[in-house]
């Protein structure tokens, strides 16, 4: 779509009255939204009015797309046409999520289990309620199979010396009732100090086997070099931990210990008692940190017994991080990592609601986890700092070889 003198004369003037980075984002979304128009065009064989023997089909409007950069947010307008689909390729990433949803919408559609708040998403992403049960079958059959190849795809070209492993809940229908399911999630740092989504699974509650069953689906898809586990104290997951992860310490989420904490005592003493508790995990060493717990166990027993009783048994819990590089604490007392993660999934599946089953839910959760991953690979940042893994996994080298200095 070729930029009229009009369209030019106001794009100069508001790049004029820009500042830096509204600059840049006035300038993304205008050669974003050309470069999508560009790609219709060779998609439909003709510009808007134009008459050609190529044509393959006719626009039909556009329908709304935001773009979220690191510039701001982008007001895009993806091309609709009247017979087959278009999607633009500069956004194929994130096309993922939104066939995934849109598998969900037009399956719910099917079994007869849309709300009008469904019915307007399917609206708004240009979706046809009348779809038929063999084009649902055809949407999900594309879209799963690299989902699964993704779910299933080997871990064994690295180690991941750190886990984190968190869940969270979502609603579905399991045999026509609604119930809870359960969504767990790993994620682990590289040797290298990247991310990676390592996997996730579906289902009926956190239970030691349920999550033997995952743990060991990571090792077998070769998961290896595995330091330290990092969760919340569920009794089914640890133990599931220490049977399936062997060789593995396991740190019990700061975060989640607090909350525990809290619910055993006054409301008006939380703040206190969470700056006390904290200053366990601001020392300078580990001999320092498993002192400060004790210290720490002794002033708040004397008004908290129970409190006290709780930091003793979790000392060597909660203390696990000290072991490993003084340089990766901050990122190794909790499972924080994964709330993002978390946030995310609640975000994309809060807009669906109830999920009508167990495959629809766990294709929406890995297309997310596919974006997620695929943004941690595209543009790679590490995680913790560089040179700081080799504490953690040394070097090989040949005999009589010196390692290299510091």
């Amino acid at each position: 779509m070729a930029l009229s003198q009009s369209d030019l004369l106001r794009l100069m003037e508001s790049l004029r009255t820009a500042d830096g980075v509204e600059l840049i984002r006035v300038l993304a979304q205008r050669i974003l939204q050309e470069l999508i128009e560009a790609e219709a065009t060779a998609r439909i064989g003709a510009e808007p009015g134009e008459h050609t023997d190529a044509r393959t089909t006719w626009r039909n409007g556009h329908r709304d797309r935001v773009l979220t950069t690191q510039a701001g947010d982008l007001d895009l307008a993806i091309p609709k046409v009247r017979t087959g689909s278009f999607f633009p390729v500069l956004l194929e990433r994130r096309r993922r999520i939104d066939q995934a949803l849109y598998a969900v919408i037009m399956e719910a559609y099917v079994l007869g289990v849309s709300t009008r708040s469904v019915d307007d998403l399917a609206k708004a992403l240009g979706a046809d309620s009348g779809i038929s049960k063999s084009e649902v079958s055809r949407i999900c059959a594309g879209l799963d199979e690299q989902l699964v190849a993704f779910r299933t795809r080997p871990l064994d070209h690295t180690r991941f010396p750190y886990v984190y492993l968190d869940a969270t809940y979502c609603k579905a229908r399991v045999n026509h009732q609604i119930v809870s399911r359960a969504v767990v999630v790993a994620t682990g740092i590289t040797e290298d100090g990247g991310r990676e989504v390592l996997g996730l699974m579906i289902g009926d509650s956190e239970t030691e086997a349920f999550w033997a069953e995952f743990l060991r689906s990571l090792r077998e898809r070769g998961l290896s070099g595995v330091r330290l586990v990092l969760s919340d104290s569920h009794s089914g997951l640890v133990k599931a931990i220490r049977k399936v992860m062997l060789g593995a310490a396991w740190q019990r989420c700061r975060v989640h210990f607090l909350r525990n904490v809290f619910a055993v005592i006054p409301k008006e003493a939380a703040e206190m008692v969470a700056a006390t508790i904290r200053t366990i995990f601001a020392q300078p060493d580990e001999a320092a940190v498993r002192a400060q717990l004790d210290t720490v166990a002794e002033m708040l027993g004397k008004q908290f017994p129970k409190v006290r009783q709780m930091l003793i048994d979790a000392k060597d819990d909660l203390t696990a991080f000290a072991a490993f590089p003084e340089r990766h604490w901050k990122k190794i007392q909790s499972t924080n990592p994964l709330e993002r993660i978390n946030r995310e999934i609640k975000r994309r599946t809060d807009v669906v609601q109830v999920f009508p089953n167990d495959d629809a839910l766990l294709r929406l959760v890995t297309a997310v986890l596919f974006e997620m991953h695929d943004e941690w690979i595209a543009f790679p940042r590490r995680y913790l700092p560089e040179g700081s893994m080799e504490k953690i996994h040394p070097a090989q080298h040949s005999p009589g070889e010196l390692p290299p200095t510091a």
